[in-house]
């Protein structure tokens, strides 16, 4: 190509400054509708905000159970929420925080466990904080989480076995205290593997005497069948089996559980051994016309 000559280099400079010009003018006020049209293929589609849960607070807690706040964004959309493969309640729900209670843990058994999230779609929701920790932490803590390890498979080596002279139901409900916190005394013992225990720690009428007797200071409060509403996990249950005034067996509260607005108490205990056994079956199927009583602990 020929170079331009002097006066036509002249003449494209100016075209150019023209074009710029008029690129500035436009930049500066209203867009070109070039200009327009690049920005609107960048820009992105406005989509819906996700529900994600960004944040579990506290993210550990009780095996007894507990509450927890779940924090993020559209949690107004949460239907559901499970701690440890268990149904947890949830007791509030708002575009920026959910509240909700958290089940006791499996067994009282510590440890972690996952969080999931669904919406109300069904699908699961994005959640960064993914894990819950049981920990065992509170006297009742303790209590249960021996009780379900002890309920089949008898601690003899610390406690002896019962069976062969009455029942093990007794000792089994005092090492749970024990586990508890209590102390041994000298009333209310089982030395060297039940070797040497007291009537107290063994037999179940004399256990009842010593709780009624000793009851301001174990914290202890009794409480009918009827009485429900007052009985919580960790409290132990009496029973009389043939209504004769002689009381034949004791166990542990294990759960307590709201049926379609009737409570059902579970329990945990040696002879029958079991880890959650209904109240009222007991009563009613395996011992018809069975009576009893709740001893409710403070401490």
């Amino acid at each position: 190509m020929r170079p331009l000559s002097r006066p036509r280099r002249i003449l494209a400079a100016a075209a150019v400054a023209a074009s710029a010009a008029l690129v500035f003018t436009a930049c500066a006020g209203e867009p070109s509708p070039v200009t327009k049209a690049v920005a609107q293929a960048a820009a992105p589609t406005p989509s819906p905000s996700a529900t994600v849960v960004s944040s579990v607070q506290p993210a550990a807690g009780s095996v007894s159970g507990g509450t927890v706040t779940l924090t993020g964004t559209n949690l107004e959309k949460v239907a559901a929420v499970q701690v440890g493969g268990q149904p947890a309640t949830v007791t509030q729900a708002t575009d920026d925080k959910v509240v909700v209670s958290v089940p006791a843990a499996a067994n009282f058994q510590a440890g972690s466990v996952p969080i999931t999230v669904t919406d109300k779609t069904g699908k699961p929701v994005t959640t960064s904080a993914a894990t819950y920790d049981y920990q065992v932490q509170t006297p009742v803590d303790k209590q249960l989480a021996y009780a379900l390890t002890y309920w089949k498979n008898y601690n003899t080596a610390e406690y002896g076995d019962l069976n062969p002279v009455g029942g093990d139901c007794a000792n089994f409900v005092s090492q749970t205290l024990i586990a508890r916190g209590w102390q041994m005394n000298s009333d209310w013992y089982n030395h060297d593997a039940a070797a040497d225990w007291s009537p107290a720690w063994g037999y179940v009428p004399a256990m009842d005497n010593y709780f009624r007797e000793n009851a301001a200071q174990l914290g202890l409060t009794e409480y009918s069948f009827d009485q429900r509403d007052k009985i919580k996990v960790g409290d132990i249950v009496m029973f009389d089996w043939n209504d004769n005034n002689s009381l034949d067996h004791v166990q542990i509260v294990s759960a307590v559980q709201n049926v379609n607005g009737q409570i059902k108490i579970k329990m945990v205990g040696h002879n029958e051994d079991s880890d959650y056994r209904d109240l009222d079956e007991a009563i009613t199927v395996d011992h018809p016309g069975g009576i009893g009583h709740f001893w409710s602990l403070s401490k």
